[in-house]
């Protein structure tokens, strides 16, 4: 088994993880969250999104979340972005690194953000040039790389195809995501080895939702595929408003148990993120997924 000496963790759940929830975070709370996994030493965690509060109630207040949270010395604070309002916002907040989003399904792109994929594109050329060539460093997402809620499987070639636009577009990294938590071992090596053809494998991150509880093993498929770039959410939050029946995030303390077992090195102290997330449990209405939260004393 060939492994990685070192892994990237990469928090999104200040974003991915509160999206979803239906208790209301304050933004204290929110840049308390922030400070708090940067402190345990995490070396990208994504504190936001600069979306229609319409839309994704929780991710109001973003802008002063980003303001106010500790910036640590080689850590990323990235932030979501959907178009042109949205990183002009996101600007004059003071963001230097953002994320654009799209999918390999046009069902759920459309469900998602009501455009087609050719669509959102569109959109990215709109700011993304500006957004490098204000010195910006630009993570790329692509859903439902192994399955979509609305058409079922999803062809490996679109995933390649979509990853490839983004590089192309000038994304530093780009995510490959199982938005609904249907992926198995096989496929990711699969996809991960089409994708390792297109793009620099080094630029290629994955992120798995536990629906199915086969993230960890999805993880470590893309481990032994060279992926060293993982996201996670901490204390399992997560899910997608417009994946029915998808559940949380892979939780960060579940990825930190197992890759630190296996010797693998992330510069992150567990215990410091499992005190982060229980410092935030009080504010939700549910307990947190994460079986290492349940589990340590």
């Amino acid at each position: 088994m060939t492994l990685p000496r070192r892994v990237t963790v990469f928090e999104v759940g200040p974003r991915d993880g509160l999206q979803n929830e239906k208790a209301a975070i304050g933004v204290d709370d929110k840049v308390a969250l922030c400070d708090a996994l940067l402190d345990a030493g995490l070396p990208a965690v994504e504190v936001g999104a600069f979306v229609s509060p319409k839309w994704v109630p929780q991710m109001a207040g973003s802008d002063e979340v980003l303001k106010r949270v500790r910036k640590r010395p080689g850590a990323r604070t990235p932030v979501l972005v959907p178009n042109r309002q949205g990183y002009e916002r996101a600007r004059e907040a003071g963001a230097r690194e953002i994320a654009v989003f799209t999918a390999a399904s046009e069902s759920f792109n459309r469900k998602n953000i009501n455009a087609s994929i050719d669509e959102s594109f569109e959109r990215f050329a709109a700011f993304v040039p500006d957004a490098l060539r204000d010195g910006a460093w630009v993570r790329g997402y692509v859903s439902t790389c192994f399955g979509c809620p609305y058409e079922g499987p999803v062809d490996p070639a679109k995933v390649v195809e979509v990853a490839r636009r983004l590089a192309d577009a000038g994304c530093h990294e780009i995510s490959i995501g199982d938005t609904i938590g249907v992926g198995v071992p096989t496929q990711v090596t699969d996809v991960m080895g089409r994708l390792a053809e297109a793009v620099p494998r080094e630029s290629l991150a994955v992120h798995f939702h536990d629906t199915r509880g086969t993230a960890l093993a999805n993880v470590l498929a893309a481990l032994q595929s060279g992926i060293t770039i993982v996201d996670s959410s901490a204390g399992g939050l997560g899910g997608c408003p417009y994946a029915p029946g998808a559940s949380g995030n892979l939780a960060t303390e579940d990825l930190l148990y197992m890759l630190h077992g296996m010797g693998i090195e992330t510069g992150v102290d567990l215990a410091a993120v499992t005190a982060a997330s229980r410092a935030l449990a009080p504010r939700l209405d549910h307990p947190l997924p994460s079986r290492y939260v349940q589990a340590a004393p």
